[in-house]
């Protein structure tokens, strides 16, 4: 059994991380601002003398002792990291600081979940993790593409000068049951729409491609990467390398759900990448990781959870 600390922790991959770690055995203090995380994503855990809860925003120092950290705070969503960029900017490099300062302290394992928004809008493709990507340093998703970078850099700066045991995942898109349902990612935008019988609204011709890994096999991968040997820092990609364009996404969403919802089509956010597939052959290597989920069946867990969760909200 150990202690361990999650950042973001009632968040929506946060809360699903705690219940993985409960479930192997170890005690969890989750650490939330609630600024994206919900009370109601980790409500039933609340009981549990394995869990803790605090309330805390990362961007100030936090004194505790644990034996390892999963650092996942940070809104990751465009329409909640620009709605205030330089909070966000805070979290990403203050909060990476802050909690490496604490492993540094307890000699405590520390891993950052970092993001596919590193490679920004990508001239390879696939991604691989030796790419160094093509972002916007001044654009209106440089709050996060830039603030996630300059946490990879943090890290890697404090495991060559003080030897600190580091762990970097590059998450790519990901959906599943408790995203929040107003973050504006296109997997939770489709299915609350379709559920509502509104317009479905695809940014771009429809053209545009992302790759979707179910929330159940991207935390598999980060509990292998965090129990990989010393010496193993990433960083590492995660996601499911199944393509998919923003129009086929939106025909499954309808299929599944039904109803009489239309597609819209309106213009492309600024700096919206264009292709993100991930390249996982170092995950398939070092952690023996594949996902496992097919998105039609995520599709049908996550539609599920929204369907459920508007009708508690219209009672």
């Amino acid at each position: 059994m150990q202690r361990v600390l999650v950042t973001g922790g009632a968040g929506f991959l946060g809360s699903h991380l705690c219940d993985r770690l409960i479930q192997q055995g170890h005690e969890v203090l989750c650490v939330d601002n609630y600024f994206t995380g919900s009370k109601r994503n980790i409500a039933h855990l609340l009981g549990r003398p394995e869990f803790e809860l605090l309330r805390h925003d990362v961007t100030f120092p936090l004194y505790v002792e644990v034996d390892r950290i999963f650092n996942l705070a940070c809104p990751a969503s465009p329409v909640h990291y620009q709605h205030d960029p330089v909070q966000t900017t805070k979290t990403s490099v203050h909060g990476a600081i802050n909690m490496l300062g604490l492993a540094k302290r307890l000699n405590a394992r520390i891993l950052q979940a970092s993001t596919s928004e590193v490679y920004g809008d990508p001239e390879v493709h696939p991604q691989q993790e030796g790419y160094w990507g093509r972002v916007n340093p001044i654009g209106l998703r440089s709050c996060y593409d830039e603030g996630k970078r300059c946490a990879e850099t943090l890290f890697f700066d404090y495991h060559r000068q003080h030897a600190l045991d580091i762990k970097v995942v590059r998450i790519f898109n990901t959906y599943g049951p408790r995203m929040h349902p107003n973050d504006g990612r296109v997997v939770s935008n489709f299915i609350v729409q379709a559920l509502r019988g509104e317009d479905i609204t695809i940014f771009g011709d429809g053209t545009q491609t992302r790759s979707f890994c179910y929330v159940d096999d991207l935390i598999e991968a980060m509990l292998r990467m965090m129990d990989t040997e010393a010496g193993f820092t990433g960083p590492i990609n995660i996601g499911n390398p199944g393509e998919f364009s923003m129009l086929e996404l939106a025909e499954t969403v309808l299929r599944l759900v039904g109803g009489r919802s239309r597609l819209v089509y309106r213009p492309l956010p600024s700096d919206d990448p264009r292709q993100r597939q991930p390249d996982i052959r170092l995950a398939r290597e070092k952690l023996d990781w594949t996902p496992k989920v097919a998105l039609e069946d995520g599709l049908k867990e996550t539609i599920g959870y929204f369907r459920k969760l508007l009708a508690e909200d219209a009672a």
